[in-house]
């Protein structure tokens, strides 16, 4: 094997396996938990806003 076709194809070889090192931190390392955002809902019809009308009294 010459001396050009070793270099590429450890360099290769070295891409695949830090390649693989990230894709398996990314799996690994926790992700912080972010609060969910609350999501209210407005009324759209004529009795879905009577009956919010009705909630809130």
């Amino acid at each position: 094997m010459s001396d050009f076709k070793l270099k590429l194809v450890l360099s290769i070889l070295s891409g695949i396996l830090f390649s693989f090192i990230f894709i398996i931190l990314a799996f690994a390392l926790p992700v912080k938990d972010a609060p969910e955002p609350i999501v209210i809902k407005k009324p759209q019809g004529k009795l879905e806003k009577i009956a919010e009308s009705m909630k809130n009294r």
